[in-house]
C-alpha cells in the first residue's frame, strides 16, 4: 500500500544524487592533484577539494538515509507520515546549509571561515570529516532533531516492526554520536579517542543498523519472503555488527597514546568485524534464492545483492587486511587505508542508498518497476561503477603496498614524497578508473531520464 506522504522522500533522493555527483567530481580533481600538484591551484587547493569530497559524501548519505526513512517508515507503520510539511522544511534547511558550507569552503580561506562562523566560541573545526563550521554543526543537530521527531512520532502512532525498530535505533544512535563532534579537548590523545566515537561508531556501528534495516525492507518487497525469516536474519546481523563494531573501535587506538591493552582488544574484535558483512551477503542471496515472486524491478534486486557482496569485500576483507596491530603498525595512514575506505563506503552505504532509490522511485510514480530499457541502462551503471570501484581499490592497495615497503619497511627508507613518486603509475590507473566510474554514474543518471523519473 502506498501513502501520499512517502512522496517527501523524492527531493531527498534527488538532492542525494546531485551531491553524489559533486563528490565524484571532486574526487577526480583530487586524483589529478596527486599527479599534478598545482592543478587548479590556488582556486581549489587539495585540502579544500578533500573537504568537499568527504563532506559531500557524508551529507548525501545522510540525505539518502533520511529519504529512505521517510519512504520506509510510513509503509512499515501503515500510516501517513506525522508531518510531511515539517519533512519538506527540514529538507530545504539541510540543503541550503550544506550548500552554503560548500560555498564557504570554496570561497573563503579555512582560517577566515573559522573566524567568521564563531569557532572561537566553541572550537570544533579543523578535524578530519568534522571540518564543518560551528553554525553548520548546530544546524545538523537541529535538522536531526526535526527529522527524528517526525519519524519517531510516525513510528509511535503506527504499527511497530523489527525493521523500523532497528532503523530508529540506528538513526537515534547516529544523532547522539554526532554530539561528540562538539567535544574538542586540547589533549590530542583525548581528542582522537572521542573523535572516533563519531567517525568509527557511525560507519562501523549505528550506520550498519540503518544499512541492515533498509536492505531488509527492500528484500521483503522484491522477494516476498516471509517477514519472520528476514527479521531473524536482521537481528543476527545487527547483533554481530554491534558486538564487533563497538569494541572494534580499539583498532583506532593502537598508536595514539592509549593503553597497550587496546592492541589486543582492538585486534581481536575488529578481526571479527567481517562477520556481520558476510552474514549480510548470505542474507541477501538467501532471500533472493528463496523468493516467492519474480519482482519486475530486477535493477533493485541487483543493487541489493551488490550491497552485500561489495560491503563484505570493502568493509570486511579490506578492513581485515590491515586491522591487526602487528600489520597496522606498518600500514596505518597509508594508501591501503584509502583503498579500504573507498570500497567500504561504496559497498556498504552508497549501494544501499541507491538500492532504496532504485526500488522507491518507480513506486512513487505509481509503477512497480521502470521500463526494461531504463533498467538495462541502470544495470549498466551498476556494473561500470562497481567494476571501476574494484579497480580503484586494487590500484590504491598496490600503491599502499609500495608506499609501506619503500617508506616504512625498507632498510633504507625513502621520504614520503620520494615514495609517492614511485607510486605515480598506480595513481594514473586510479584516475582512469575514476573516469570509468564517472561514466557509469552518468549512465545511471541517464536511466532516470529514460523514463523521466525526475521530471514527474
Amino acid at each position: 500500500m502506498q501513502y501520499k506522504s512517502q512522496a517527501v522522500s523524492k527531493p531527498y533522493f534527488i538532492a542525494a544524487l546531485v551531491l553524489f555527483c559533486s563528490q565524484v567530481l571532486f574526487g577526480l580533481i583530487m586524483g589529478l592533484q596527486y599527479l599534478i600538484g598545482d592543478f587548479l591551484f590556488p582556486h581549489i587547493p587539495f585540502n579544500v577539494a578533500r573537504m568537499v569530497h568527504t563532506n559531500s559524501l557524508i551529507v548525501w548519505l545522510l540525505m539518502g538515509f533520511m529519504g529512505s526513512a521517510y519512504y520506509l517508515v510510513p509503509e512499515e507503520a501503515e500510516r501517513e507520515l506525522h508531518s510531511p510539511k515539517l519533512a519538506l522544511a527540514t529538507f530545504w534547511v539541510f540543503l541550503v546549509a550544506a550548500g552554503l558550507t560548500v560555498v564557504g569552503y570554496l570561497a573563503v580561506p579555512y582560517a577566515t571561515l573559522a573566524k567568521i562562523t564563531g569557532n572561537e566560541l566553541l572550537p570544533t573545526m579543523g578535524r578530519e570529516f568534522l571540518e564543518q563550521p560551528l553554525i553548520t554543526k548546530v544546524g545538523i543537530v537541529l535538522v536531526c532533531l526535526s527529522f527524528l521527531y517526525n519519524i519517531s512520532m510516525t513510528f509511535m502512532k503506527g504499527k511497530k516492526t523489527a525493521i523500523t525498530k532497528v532503523l530508529l535505533i540506528g538513526l537515534w544512535g547516529l544523532a547522539i554520536m554526532f554530539l561528540f563532534s562538539f567535544y574538542n579537548p586540547h589533549n590530542l590523545v583525548r581528542d582522537k579517542f572521542y573523535w572516533w566515537w563519531v567517525v568509527h561508531l557511525w560507519v562501523e556501528g549505528v550506520w550498519e543498523l540503518i544499512l541492515g534495516a533498509i536492505l531488509a525492507f527492500v528484500l521483503i518487497k522484491v522477494t516476498g519472503v516471509d517477514r519472520e525469516v528476514i527479521d531473524k536474519w536482521l537481528y543476527v546481523i545487527i547483533t554481530l555488527a554491534l558486538v564487533t563494531g563497538l569494541i572494534g573501535t580499539g583498532h583506532h587506538y593502537f598508536w595514539i597514546g592509549t593503553p597497550e591493552y587496546w592492541q589486543w582488544w582492538g585486534s581481536f574484535f575488529s578481526a571479527l568485524e567481517p562477520l556481520p558483512f558476510f552474514a549480510m551477503t548470505l542474507f541477501a542471496f538467501n532471500m533472493v534464492n528463496k523468493r516467492r515472486r519474480d519482482h519486475p524491478n530486477r535493477a533493485a534486486t541487483l543493487w541489493a545483492l551488490g550491497t552485500g557482496v561489495m560491503a563484505f569485500l570493502g568493509a570486511g576483507v579490506w578492513g581485515f587486511l590491515h586491522t591487526l596491530a602487528p600489520v597496522n603498525y606498518y600500514t596505518h595512514g597509508s594508501q591501503i587505508t584509502a583503498a579500504h575506505g573507498h570500497l567500504a563506503f561504496y559497498g556498504a552505504y552508497v549501494l544501499v542508498v541507491i538500492t532504496m532509490i532504485s526500488y522507491a522511485m518507480p513506486m512513487l510514480r505509481g509503477r512497480a518497476a521502470n521500463s526494461n530499457a531504463s533498467q538495462v541502462l541502470e544495470m549498466w551503471g551498476f556494473w561500470l561503477m562497481g567494476v571501476a570501484m574494484v579497480f580503484i581499490t586494487l590500484f590504491l592497495t598496490a600503491a599502499g603496498i609500495v608506499q609501506v615497503w619503500l617508506q616504512r619497511i625498507s632498510t633504507t627508507p625513502m621520504s614520503f614524497m620520494m615514495a609517492q613518486d614511485q607510486t605515480a603509475l598506480f595513481y594514473w590507473l586510479r584516475e582512469i578508473s575514476g573516469v570509468v566510474f564517472l561514466i557509469g554514474m552518468i549512465v545511471y543518471f541517464i536511466s532516470f531520464f529514460k523514463d523521466r523519473h525526475l521530471a514527474s
